[in-house]
């Protein structure tokens, strides 16, 4: 099945290539389309700036004398850079006036993602939030490299640095993201029984089960954009959070809390009369939560109705 991203960009791809004088361009683009979205959405952390990325990567591709392309895919990874790292920039400006915490899009990832665990853990909404700490340039090197593998001459091109400099921007990166991620990648079997026993604890209002899966020092973030009521700093401490949760959402007589594969980690939806209202994803260590993120901002939820394949 075609994710709706895929669809959409093919149908405006199409739409585009008018008679058939791109064929050609519109072919290698949509081939490489789910690999320039994964790189866009890393870079950028909303699916809805990383399709608009893609949009302008596809105008500047159709422009391109395909026989001047020696390798198509680097070619279309450092369109797609740049016009990420343009992005990026707006972003860091528009996120100095968001109201409350800041959170990734969630995404709703087909199983194959998964298996993939260095992609998996890379698009993880706790691993989104370390690379938010990095500079636009230090995030697209480091996404570029560890991630997708990219040679130092390649990133540099895309950067529009030397590759001296990428080599000392990626050791730079490295450093400042291995002293924030999570401590181990973990199973998805232990994040899904964390969360289990986290709902659970919910829907009975359950204080004390709550504590128990809860790290001392849990966070929870919410995200409502201005739009939806969510905590507007950051909540610590196992006793703050479970007190908090044990009387909200999951005790309303229209809520269901329900599992789902989420940025490719196990997550929780809750529905309220029948309606997506929030996103729960969690960052787990030693079978306990130390991270919980409620994404409940309308506008980035647009996307969970549908898988979307994501490709290194």
């Amino acid at each position: 099945m075609k994710s709706e991203h895929s669809e959409r960009t093919a149908d405006t791809t199409g739409q585009l290539a008018g008679g058939g004088r791109t064929d050609a361009a519109t072919e290698v683009f949509v081939a490489h389309r789910n690999l320039l979205f994964t790189v866009a959405y890393e870079m950028l952390g909303s699916a809805a700036d990383a399709e608009d990325v893609l949009q302008e990567a596809w105008l500047r591709w159709v422009g391109v004398d395909l026989g001047t392309v020696r390798e198509q895919r680097a070619y279309l990874v450092r369109i797609t850079t740049r016009q990420a790292l343009s992005r990026l920039r707006t972003l860091g400006r528009r996120k100095e006036s968001y109201v409350g915490s800041w959170l990734p899009e969630p995404l709703l990832t087909s199983p194959d993602v998964a298996e993939d665990v260095e992609l998996a853990d890379s698009v993880s909404t706790a691993m989104l939030l370390v690379l938010e700490t990095l500079t636009p340039t230090e995030r697209a090197v480091f996404v570029l490299r560890e991630v997708f593998d990219f040679g130092y001459e390649e990133i540099a091109e895309a950067v529009d640095k030397s590759p001296a400099s990428v080599r000392q921007i990626a050791h730079r990166a490295r450093t400042h993201v291995a002293a924030r991620r999570p401590r181990g990648i973990v199973s998805p079997a232990e994040t899904r029984d964390a969360l289990d026993a986290f709902r659970r604890a919910v829907e009975t209002g359950d204080v004390q089960s709550l504590l128990d899966i809860l790290a001392p020092d849990v966070v929870l973030l919410g995200d409502g954009g201005g739009v939806k009521q969510a905590v507007l700093r950051p909540v610590v401490g196992a006793d703050k959070v479970a007190r908090l949760l044990a009387g909200g959402l999951g005790r309303q007589a229209t809520a269901t809390l329900r599992p789902a594969q989420v940025n490719a980690c196990p997550a929780l939806i809750i529905r309220l009369s029948g309606e997506i209202d929030t996103v729960v994803t969690a960052r787990v260590d030693n079978g306990l939560i130390t991270g919980l993120y409620a994404v409940r901002n309308p506008e980035k939820l647009s996307h969970m109705g549908r898988e979307v394949a994501l490709r290194r």
